[in-house]
C-alpha cells in the first residue's frame, strides 16, 4: 500500500511530454511574436494570478470574490518601493510576496470560519475595503489617476525595461515558471494530496488526522504571496500602478478566466487567461461595446459543455481514451 502511493506521487511529479511542450510554446513567442511580447507579457502575469487562486479555489475548496485584494497589494507594494527609490525587481517581488501574504494570513482568520457564502462576502468586503483606502490615499497611491513616478532599475544592474516588452516578457516568463515548477511540486505532494482531501470532504479529513485549519491557512497565505507576485510583476512591467488592480472587476475578470480554461489543472489559468485576454482584445476591437456579449455567451457555453473548463474538458477525454482515472495534465 505504501510503496503503490509512493510510487503514485512519483507518477505525479514527472514532468510529462505535454507540459515540456507547452512552456517551450510559451517561450517560443518571445521569437514568433516579437510585436506582440507587452500582450504576451500581460497574459503571462494573469495566468500566474489565475493559477494562485486554483491553489484555493480548485484544490483547497476556498472559494472568493476578493481575491484582487492581494494582487493589488502585491502592485503597490512593488510601487511604492520603486517611487521612492527602491527600484530594484527582485528584492521588489520578494517583499510584495511578504506584504501579501502577511494579509492573507491575517484575514485567512476571518475567511476560513464561515461557509462558502460567508467567505463570499466577507472575501469581498475586504477587497472593497482596500480599494477604498487605496482610493481616498490619493497622497500615497495617487487615487483614480493611479501611482506616478513609478522607475524600475536594471535587472541585475544589466538588463533594463524596454518600450517593446522583451526584457519584461523575459523577466515573467522565468519568474511565472520558477513560481509555477513550485506550485506543481506543491500540489503534487502529499500536502496538496491532503488540501483535496479537505476539498472532497472536510469531515473524512478530520477524521483522518488532517489538521484542517492549519493546512487552509497555510494554502490561503502561499495564494496570497503568489497573486501579490503577480501584481508586483503587472507595476515593474508596466512602471505603473492603476485603482483598478482592487477592482472587483479584475476578481470578476480571474473567476471567469479559471472557469473557461478549467479548475484544479495547474495549465487552466494560464489557458482561460490567454483566451479571455486575446478575446477581449480581439472583440474589443469589432466592437467595443457589446464585446461583453460574446465573452457571456463563451462563458455560458464553456460551463454547459465543459464542466471543468478547456484543460480540464481536455485530461478528461485523454483519460477516457487512455483507461486512466488520475488527475493531472495529460
Amino acid at each position: 500500500m505504501i510503496e503503490s502511493s509512493v510510487t503514485r506521487l512519483a507518477k505525479r511529479e514527472r514532468w510529462k511530454a505535454t507540459e515540456v511542450v507547452f512552456w517551450v510554446a510559451v517561450a517560443a513567442t518571445y521569437f514568433v511574436f516579437p510585436q506582440n511580447l507587452v500582450l504576451a507579457t500581460q497574459i503571462l502575469i494573469a495566468g500566474l494570478f489565475a493559477l494562485s487562486l486554483d491553489l484555493i479555489l480548485g484544490y483547497a475548496g476556498i472559494v472568493t470574490l476578493g481575491h484582487a485584494a492581494f494582487f493589488g497589494v502585491g502592485a503597490y507594494t512593488a510601487g511604492l518601493l520603486a517611487k521612492y527609490g527602491w527600484g530594484e525587481p527582485i528584492s521588489g517581488l520578494l517583499c510584495a510576496a511578504v506584504v501579501a501574504a502577511a494579509i492573507g494570513w491575517i484575514t485567512s482568520y476571518l475567511v476560513l470560519r464561515g461557509s462558502d457564502l460567508a467567505r463570499l462576502m466577507i472575501t469581498l468586503g475586504i477587497a472593497s475595503l482596500l480599494y477604498e483606502i487605496a482610493n481616498r490615499a490619493t497622497s500615497i497611491t495617487g487615487g483614480v489617476d493611479g501611482m506616478q513616478g513609478v522607475e524600475m532599475s536594471r535587472i541585475f544592474g544589466f538588463f533594463g525595461f524596454d518600450m517593446y516588452g522583451r526584457v519584461g516578457f523575459f523577466y515573467t516568463f522565468v519568474v511565472v515558471l520558477l513560481l509555477f515548477v513550485v506550485a506543481r511540486s506543491w500540489i503534487n505532494s502529499p500536502y496538496g494530496l491532503s488540501l483535496r482531501t479537505i476539498r472532497d470532504s472536510a469531515t473524512r479529513a478530520r477524521a483522518i488526522g488532517v489538521p484542517l485549519d492549519r493546512r487552509l491557512v497555510t494554502a490561503y497565505a502561499v495564494s496570497a504571496a503568489m497573486a501579490g507576485i503577480a501584481g508586483a510583476l503587472l507595476t515593474q512591467t508596466t512602471q505603473f500602478v492603476g485603482l483598478d488592480v482592487l477592482s472587483f472587476q479584475r476578481s470578476a475578470n480571474l473567476l471567469i478566466m479559471l472557469i473557461v480554461g478549467g479548475t484544479a489543472t495547474l495549465y487552466g489559468g494560464f489557458v482561460g487567461a490567454a483566451l479571455f485576454i486575446l478575446a477581449q482584445d480581439r472583440l474589443a476591437n469589432i466592437n467595443p461595446v457589446y464585446w461583453l456579449f460574446w465573452l457571456g455567451v463563451l462563458l455560458i457555453l464553456t460551463t454547459l459543455f465543459l464542466r471543468r473548463g478547456v484543460v480540464g474538458g481536455l485530461i478528461a477525454w485523454h483519460h477516457r481514451r487512455h483507461g486512466v482515472d488520475s488527475e493531472g495534465p495529460p
